[in-house]
């Protein structure tokens, strides 16, 4: 980090908890050190920005962290050659938008450069949020329309039933840059989109 940068999240901090008067901006997140600002570890690790907000992850539970990691090990033993699925990857969407989504389907030569700490949403095919409690706004209501207005053509939320994951899978409307919801899965997940999908729901790996 430059002298500049440096500089800048010290001032930001000197405001805490409140954000600074300019507030935070997409590239502020490469800038955070990982402790907090009275010495906490690992205080800025697992956050995202909204709207220039800091939004903090409360812990996961049993339900979100299997069902995370499953849907990274099916998409990436079915994705083509030229893509990966990856787990709590930044996507920026603009100077005050960072969200962390749970999976990201990206191209492989933005998954092969080990630098990076965000993807940008042209290299994103398919944006995936496992909702929790605590982020239900957010994955619902708040996320989804800016993952369509970036242009991520297909967007995955999933629900826990019964301790069953849901899948509600969504694509781009060219025309409105709105998702319209194409199914709905439970049991099984089958899709022709962003490729070929199959994803046994009742037996994912654990």
């Amino acid at each position: 980090m430059n002298t500049e940068g440096r500089s800048r999240i010290c001032d930001a901090l000197d405001h805490w908890p409140s954000p600074p008067p300019w507030g935070w901006t997409a590239d502020d997140m490469d800038r955070l050190p990982s402790d907090g600002p009275n010495g906490e570890p690992g205080f800025f690790e697992q956050l995202e920005l909204i709207d220039g907000a800091l939004v903090f992850a409360a812990p996961q539970s049993r339900f979100h962290e299997r069902t995370l990691r499953a849907l990274v090990t099916e998409l990436s033993g079915q994705a083509p050659a030229d893509t990966r699925a990856v787990g709590r990857m930044d996507v920026k969407l603009g100077h005050r938008m960072r969200p962390c989504p749970d999976v990201l389907v990206i191209d492989s030569t933005a998954a092969d450069d080990l630098d990076r700490t965000y993807y940008t949403p042209d290299e994103v095919h398919l944006a995936v949020e496992v909702v929790s409690p605590e982020s239900e706004e957010r994955d619902r209501k708040l996320k989804p329309p800016r993952y369509a207005e970036a242009g991520i053509a297909h967007f995955w939320r999933v629900e826990e039933n019964d301790g069953r994951p849901v899948v509600y899978v969504y694509e781009l409307d060219p025309a409105t840059k709105a998702y319209a919801l194409t199914g709905i899965h439970h049991g099984k997940l089958s899709v022709p989109v962003p490729f070929p999908i199959d994803i046994d729901l009742e037996n994912l790996p654990r």
